[in-house]
């Protein structure tokens, strides 16, 4: 049918070690997406991109939303001294939104929007914002 779900949970872990200073540094992270997809079958729009000779291009819109929360944290151990400290980190939530048309057999456009915060875990830190929007065309070479 014409609607995707889809949920997700990923996990990373990084490890480093420092022998000039003796400590090791712990980065790790979880992250849950969730999101949906719809699929409008035959939109008809007239343009001279089409292919044909009556400038009727007819083709699906795919539409996709996910929504994403990362916790990301750093933490430094010591191993001279049993001291563990926060070293970092930040809670992410993203939205991200994007729907395609085939233009032609290989020509795509792609409208998207991309919204993401962060809280950071530490005092030190502060919030950050990003947006971006736009479209692409995205033309594939061979059959």
């Amino acid at each position: 049918n014409s609607v995707k779900i889809l949920a997700a949970m990923n996990k990373d872990r990084v490890l480093s070690m420092s022998f000039d200073n003796n400590l090791v540094t712990e980065v790790s992270g979880v992250e849950y997406i969730i999101g949906l997809g719809y699929r409008i079958k035959d939109v008809v729009i007239t343009s001279k991109l089409a292919d044909n000779p009556t400038g009727i291009i007819k083709s699906d819109i795919n539409i996709k939303v996910d929504l994403t929360y990362r916790d990301n944290q750093t933490i430094v151990r010591y191993l001279d001294y049993d001291n563990n400290q926060l070293g970092g980190g930040q809670n992410i939530w993203t939205l991200n939104t994007t729907a395609d048309y085939a233009l032609s057999k290989n020509l795509t456009i792609i409208f998207y929007y991309n919204h993401s915060f962060s809280k950071p875990v530490i005092s030190t830190s502060f919030p950050l914002t990003n947006i971006s929007s736009g479209f692409t065309f995205r033309y594939s070479f061979g059959n």
